[in-house]
């Protein structure tokens, strides 16, 4: 049997990689929110700041779809490929977004307002097909929704040039 400060080390041992990796992904994450994405040139400052090397940064990076290396649109609209969802028809709404939006999946549009991105399972199944514009939930789309959608945010970020 294993003593009660056998436990207490072994449960150390395990936890301290995810404390270290929660750190990493914060200091990610704070780092897109305030520059939009992750450059060479913002992952190299991270790599000597934090002492972390550039490979592990790009490691994690890469593996994680919520990161970005590339700039992004105002607004970043994330389509659910999941099971539930195509089988509700968000293959053919990532077409209508397609157009509407004038870039294809993975890339920006040339009026840099919307970036299209295909993602996993974003927990919606009960309401599909569905998508996340900048992390807020849209469900139950149907290709005028998005019509309708796409067209509001244009008005939106419309209005805002025409203030400033």
């Amino acid at each position: 049997m294993v003593s009660k400060i056998r436990k207490n080390i072994m449960r150390e041992d395990v936890e301290l990689p995810r404390k270290k990796s929660k750190v990493l992904m914060n200091i990610l994450w704070e780092a897109q929110e305030k520059y939009g994405y992750l450059s060479e040139h913002v992952l190299k400052q991270i790599s000597v700041e934090h002492k972390i090397p550039i490979a592990k940064l790009w490691g994690v990076v890469k593996f994680y779809s919520m990161f970005r290396t590339e700039p992004v649109g105002k607004y970043v609209i994330e389509i659910c490929s999941s099971p539930s969802c195509v089988l509700n028809g968000s293959n053919t709404l990532e077409e209508v977004l397609k157009n509407e939006i004038g870039a294809r999946t993975g890339q920006t549009s040339k009026d840099r307002l919307f970036t299209l991105y295909k993602t996993s399972c974003i927990g919606l199944c009960d309401e599909a097909p569905a998508m996340l514009i900048n992390g807020k939930p849209y469900t139950k789309l149907t290709e005028a929704r998005i019509k309708k959608i796409i067209a509001k945010l244009r008005e939106k970020a419309n209005a805002n040039i025409e203030k400033n």
